[in-house]
């Protein structure tokens, strides 16, 4: 009996000891199914250069854009940083332009949002020729903001349409959700977008439906932090400053 006892005790120890080495629970991989039509997990230790380019690097609003401040943390996570170099603020925009398009389907992300005002992050789809056809955004496409996040408004998140270009025939139409908590930990923020419809999702729930502007157009991927006096005063940041995206997964429609 005592040998027995001495055998349990030592499977026992073993199964804690696995549990103990097994790295911390993470979002599970996607089904290997005909739906999922593209996606990054971020493995590895390097930005998948098949799969990404840098959007606009150089000066934009407050900030520069830099190619440095997008990196993995080799534990299956994108982090784009805003950090202070000199006077100036460095972060980084990254977009599937060129190597990955699409129309219609599911965009989801999973992000730990950044902690700091002064500058917003954002999940957006962008197409080649918005406003070319002013009145048309279904043929020259729409700007898409599937999130964008500003910490000095810590408990709402934003998605946002722009069509038409930039100027004078600029429109636009947004829908700002409130959400307590949302600032902290890891969330999902989705859209499915269809001919008729853009429905957008935050952690698996509807928070806007809207037939605005529906683009027919193929559109790229962003993923970006910017710098600016909409998010507060970058000045009164603690720096350096992330957000951290564990995923990004595009499907033919929306998983059930």
């Amino acid at each position: 009996m005592i040998h027995d006892m001495n055998i349990f005790a030592g499977l026992a120890a073993c199964i804690l000891a696995l549990a103990a080495a097994a790295p911390a629970a993470d979002a599970p991989k996607p089904p290997a199914d005909d739906n999922l039509v593209w996606s990054d997990e971020f493995d590895g230790k390097t930005l998948d250069a098949s799969k990404w380019g840098y959007h606009y690097p150089g000066k934009r609003r407050d900030g520069v854009t830099v190619k440095e401040a997008a990196t993995l943390d080799g534990q299956g996570h994108l982090l784009i940083t805003t950090s202070k170099v000199g006077s100036e603020y460095h972060t980084s925009m990254i977009e599937t332009r060129g190597k990955f398009e699409r129309t219609f389907g599911y965009f989801e992300c999973r992000v730990k949002l950044q902690a700091q005002q002064g500058h917003w992050s954002a999940f957006w789809l962008m197409p080649q020729h918005m406003g070319k056809v002013v009145g048309d955004p279904k043929t020259s496409g729409t700007e898409i903001d599937i999130f964008e996040y500003l910490r000095n408004k810590p408990d709402k998140i934003q998605h946002t349409l722009h069509w038409d270009g930039y100027g004078k025939d600029h429109k636009s139409a947004a829908h700002v959700h409130d959400q307590p908590g949302i600032g902290e930990g890891w969330h999902t923020v989705g859209l499915d977008w269809t001919p008729e419809a853009y429905v957008f999702y935050v952690d698996g729930k509807e928070t806007w439906r809207t037939d605005k502007a529906v683009s027919h157009a193929p559109q790229y991927i962003i993923l970006s932090i910017e710098v600016g006096k909409w998010a507060g005063n970058i000045a009164d940041a603690k720096l350096p400053d992330s957000v951290m995206f564990d995923y990004v997964r595009v499907y033919k429609t929306r998983p059930k």
